[in-house]
């Protein structure tokens, strides 16, 4: 059963079993399936692959448009401005996706790396923090899926969960998923402040 993550000097550590790993991996990876960016072919010009990877037909309000989740992790850098915003975001979509896929990567790594029979994890000061940046992006994802955008939107999922109403199971398995990994991410912030 997971317990929160603490500092041990310069350890943070905390405990998750082998099926709460697993879920936090799965969630990880679908993330990261959902950000990376279409691979292009390397030339080796910094340029060149910069123009490549924009693509040829590269749309910024189309890759927008296809998922609320995209939307949301990869949010508009000019809500009031559509033309400013398009711009900006065949700039930098490509960069910040690969920044998050990386963050993804490796806080998946981090946790496939413990042994299938150990539940205690350990981390640097560098890995806590980019397991709580990747799961924060996980939650973001899970975040629109559930429709969670204001602070009453949170409170009704906690209620949600604590009232004896029967939930649908795709929707209240996600709201448990929401609320682990919230309380992970949690763990792993005050652990980094203490």
């Amino acid at each position: 059963m997971a317990q929160a993550f603490v500092r041990k000097g310069k350890k943070f550590v905390g405990v998750l079993d082998r099926i709460e790993r697993s879920v936090v991996i799965d969630l990880l990876d679908q993330t990261r399936e959902l950000v990376a960016p279409e691979e292009t072919e390397k030339t080796g010009d910094p340029f060149t692959d910069l123009v490549a990877g924009l693509g040829d037909e590269y749309d910024p309000r189309e890759v927008a448009g296809r998922d609320p989740v995209v939307r949301r992790i990869l949010p508009d850098g000019h809500r009031d401005d559509p033309e400013a915003s398009a711009e900006f975001r065949a700039a930098t979509e490509r960069n910040l996706r690969e920044q998050k896929t990386r963050k993804l990567t490796a806080a998946i790594d981090l946790l496939s790396g413990v042994c299938e029979r150990e539940s205690r994890i350990e981390l640097t000061e560098g890995d806590a923090v980019t397991l709580m940046m990747a799961l924060a992006d996980v939650r973001l994802a899970l975040g629109e899926r559930l429709g969670l955008r204001t602070d009453e939107d949170s409170l009704k999922l906690h209620a949600d969960l604590n009232s004896e109403q029967a939930l649908e199971e795709p929707r209240l398995t996600l709201m448990y998923y929401y609320e682990f990994l919230t309380w992970l991410q949690e763990t792993i912030s005050l652990a980094l402040v203490d």
